[in-house]
């Protein structure tokens, strides 16, 4: 689908500003929708609403009024959110969306980006599979599935035309500053703006999990708007799973500001998210056509570049090892 025209659903977060710039750039007439308008004024065009709590049949008129091929379901924070948040954030706007699709007279393609955290805790040494049972331990994770659930039956039902993607870790530009890699890149150039070594304070970095670039992810996406599979939950990841510490340790070596790595105690009743995440990348290919195209290099490299150019930290040529 090119020359199309698509509405992204929480288009100012992470990955829907992502999607929504490269859907842009290929020629599609793109609205983003979203509570808060983005800063600067993007490319293509924006709508404030909020989803959780506009009624149906307004969404109805939205969608009738835009008529899109496609609509992206971006929806669902993640960061510093309670459970009733969590619900309103990442199951109810799904629900309204999939009531308004199905009030349709005709079938847009719905993409919606599920979560890896969906499956739940995967064994060392395994990937995700579509034989897994679902038990997701985390918060997030139970109402991420039970929005991707929502989904599914809808497609399989025949009242809506749609595909799930649960997506792994995301890293690249744009990475939330409370995340692991963001909150590093952040005493990064903090420590780089005062000219000194950078005390980088973690919890266990003990895990390995499937990091996939954000551009990556949208590539995906875009795929999915165009692929004729249908009421498919399919992973989104490169398929390796990666020790953190060693991509911490290459996001300092990018930078070029030396640092020493402190490994701090876990919070008492921090929620378990398990040591091991990997996807099974095959799906993705052959139903989609897709496979990731950078490297985990490029990743830190874009979010330490777009760090760097906000917080005006000046590049340095290498690092220097901290120990």
């Amino acid at each position: 689908m090119s020359d199309g025209r698509v509405i992204v659903l929480g288009g100012t977060g992470f990955l829907g500003r992502q999607v929504c710039m490269d859907l842009a750039a290929s020629g599609d007439d793109v609205l983003a929708v979203a509570r808060t308008a983005p800063r600067p004024a993007p490319a293509y065009r924006f709508r404030s609403l909020d989803v959780s709590r506009l009624p149906t049949g307004d969404l109805v008129s939205v969608l009738a009024a835009e008529r899109p091929d496609a609509v992206v379901n971006a929806t669902g924070g993640k960061w510093g959110l309670s459970d009733r948040e969590l619900e309103a954030s990442c199951v109810v706007p799904t629900r309204r969306l999939l009531a308004a699709l199905e009030r349709l007279r005709y079938r847009p393609r719905l993409v919606h980006l599920g979560s890896v955290l969906e499956y739940g805790p995967i064994a060392p040494g395994g990937r995700t599979s579509a034989a897994q049972p679902l038990r997701p331990t985390t918060t997030y994770g139970k109402t991420k599935l039970a929005a991707t659930q929502a989904v599914l039956t809808a497609a399989a039902a025949g009242t809506v035309d749609a595909i799930v993607l649960r997506i792994a870790n995301v890293a690249g530009p744009g990475t939330p500053a409370v995340s692991l890699l963001g909150r590093v890149a952040g005493q990064l150039a903090e420590a780089a703006a005062g000219g000194e070594p950078a005390k980088v304070e973690l919890t266990s970095l003990r895990a390995h999990r499937d990091y996939v670039d954000v551009r990556d992810v949208s590539d995906a996406v875009l795929a999915a708007t165009r692929a004729p599979v249908t009421g498919a939950a399919i992973g989104i990841g490169r398929g390796e799973a990666v020790p953190v510490r060693s991509l911490v340790e290459l996001l300092i070596e990018v930078s070029g500001v030396a640092a020493h790595v402190v490994e701090l105690p876990t919070p008492a009743g921090s929620p378990d998210l398990g040591d091991w995440t990997r996807v099974d990348p095959r799906p993705a290919r052959e139903l989609l056509g897709w496979s990731p195209r950078r490297t985990l290099r490029d990743s830190v490299r874009g979010l330490w570049d777009e760090v760097r150019a906000r917080t005006g930290v000046p590049e340095r040529s290498s690092a220097v090892p901290g120990q």
